[in-house]
């Protein structure tokens, strides 16, 4: 008897008894056995493949590690950060285009900011440094971001992002009209076009609105004059501003649809980077005058 059950099985009874054994969702090699229908087979093994696939894809950051050369206050609760990347010029050399951002970690902290590369990609290759604009939020990666000091190392993943594509509103004669719309640290990656050039000075009319709560939230005040030697008319809209301000206030939406002044819509581009009720309501603005959603802006 015992030499009877060392004996194989006949291959009709071994199918048989891997399927009384077997659990109750079988594995592929005995799928394969029972000759299941080919587009059944090949069905599972998609599945397996995709699973592996997207088990790879959720490990795919690429961290570099750079250390800090400036941290300084750029306004109320805005730092200026800058990272020295003179040792990882293929992360330097990556920036091509304003409106790209990144992620940044800080040691011992798990989870990254999202944060928006404030200085022009000619800076990074020129200097080997990116430049950021962070707002310190209570609680968050940002604030212990912006605690940090000269020489403290930090990670950065890859830059990611296609950026602001000026080749939808060039050749600057053709589109000689480019309003331009930030609020908070949204003019961070506004810094980095204007400081890139796009034929500002070779177009009729460009101006930004840019929106804060009072001057002393508002960044990059030191570099107006620049900008607007460059070609680009700045246009401070504060919501929340003292009794001295003369200027616009409120919201950037309700001051530029005071002062729209779009004398041809055709020609006309824009670009949005900020807070999201301001975007929808200014791209609702402009496409209901007939400015081409093409022709509209964003880096996200």
């Amino acid at each position: 008897m015992s030499v009877t059950l060392a004996q194989p099985l006949p291959s009709s009874l071994s199918i048989h008894s891997h399927a009384c054994f077997s659990p109750p969702l079988p594995s592929m090699s005995i799928l394969r056995r029972l000759n299941l229908p080919r587009h059944l087979t090949l069905r599972n093994n998609r599945r397996r493949r995709f699973a592996t696939v997207a088990a790879v894809r959720q490990d795919t950051t690429v961290w570099t590690q750079a250390p800090l050369s400036a941290v300084e206050p750029a306004a109320e609760s805005l730092f200026h950060v800058t990272v020295d990347l003179s040792d990882s010029t293929d992360l330097a050399a990556s920036h091509t285009r304003p409106g790209q951002y990144l992620q940044l970690r800080v040691p011992d902290v798990e989870k990254p900011s999202f944060l928006a590369i404030a200085s022009p990609p000619k800076l990074a290759s020129a200097s080997g440094v990116f430049e950021f604009l962070v707002k310190s939020v209570a609680g968050s990666t940002a604030e212990l971001l912006c605690g940090l000091k000269k020489g403290d190392v930090v990670e950065l993943s890859q830059v990611m992002g296609n950026g602001f594509d000026i080749s939808r509103i060039d050749p600057p004669e053709k589109f000689s009209t480019v309003l331009i719309f930030a609020t908070g640290s949204g003019i961070s990656p506004i810094r980095s076009l204007i400081e890139s050039g796009f034929g500002a000075g070779k177009r009729s009319d460009v101006r930004l609105f840019y929106g804060a709560r009072n001057l002393q939230r508002m960044a990059y005040q030191d570099r107006f004059k620049d900008w607007e030697s460059s070609g680009v008319k700045i246009v401070p809209v504060l919501s929340q501003p003292d009794e001295s301000w003369t200027g616009e206030s409120g919201y950037v939406q309700a001051a530029f649809s005071r002062a729209k002044q779009i004398s041809n819509a055709l020609s006309t581009g824009a670009v949005l980077c900020g807070q999201k009720q301001m975007t929808e309501e200014v791209t609702s603005i402009l496409v209901a005058d007939g400015v081409s959603s093409d022709k509209i802006l964003k880096n996200f």
